[in-house]
């Protein structure tokens, strides 16, 4: 599948309206609410919330009292899924929902204090390492100082790129329900990225680790993952 081109993402969300990648929203602001708290943000802090797709997470944060919520994603059908949503849960539309390219922030786009992503990194390393690199540097340049970036992924060495200006560390393992106790274990991936120092780098052996997806082409992670969410949707009908 061609995760990284526009034209899947504009076929699929003209017959989807709401899917959660890797883990539920709720599951992931259970992790992310001491993070804020750390933060010390306010109801004022500007949040950017990358390739957003068709999922409620931005409905999470507006929840907890946060107003300057800018999310993008460069399929227009997006926004209107979004904004939808959005009406569904609040019975009004306030946040920003912008067409942009995550690998192509503009320019205007200003500083955050928390820019987030729910696996559109994955998406976008189906374009190559270089891609990531693109995407990674328009983070770092729309990040205020002392700001991070979250970012979800299905792959424990998503972020071993030398290139990359951040220090990684791994804020959370989401393990993978099992279908049965003989498979191996799995597991989703929070990141925490910070600006990194000048003149230090970090190894490509510090952040890989041993889940099955790792090595794998981002086609076949995303189609475990596809596969996994369906199989355990037909286990909770039965």
């Amino acid at each position: 599948m061609d995760f990284e081109k526009q034209s899947y993402w504009r076929d699929r969300f003209a017959r989807e309206e709401s899917f959660e990648w890797l883990v539920t929203s709720s599951d992931l602001m259970a992790i992310l609410d001491p993070l804020l708290a750390s933060l010390s943000l306010g109801p004022d802090a500007r949040i950017c919330h990358l390739g957003f797709g068709t999922s409620d997470l931005q409905n999470h944060f507006r929840a907890r009292g946060f107003s300057a919520i800018t999310n993008l994603d460069y399929e227009p059908l997006a926004c209107e899924r979004g904004r939808a949503l959005e009406v569904t849960r609040f019975g009004d539309s306030r946040m920003e929902f912008r067409v942009a390219d995550v690998t192509q922030l503009p320019a205007d786009l200003g500083a955050f204090d928390l820019i987030i992503d729910k696996s559109t990194v994955d998406a976008v390393a189906c374009g190559g390492d270089d891609m990531v690199l693109r995407m990674g540097k328009g983070v770092e340049r729309c990040l205020k100082p002392g700001a991070v970036w979250v970012s979800l992924s299905y792959s424990s060495a998503r972020f071993s790129d030398e290139r990359l200006p951040f220090d990684v560390e791994v804020l959370h393992k989401f393990p993978v329900p099992k279908m049965s106790p003989t498979e191996p274990d799995v597991f989703h991936w929070c990141y925490l990225l910070r600006r990194r120092a000048p003149g230090v780098r970090l190894g490509r052996a510090e952040l890989e680790g041993t889940d099955r997806v790792s090595g794998e082409t981002c086609g076949s992670g995303f189609q475990y993952e596809r596969e996994s969410q369906t199989t355990m949707e037909r286990a909770t009908v039965s």
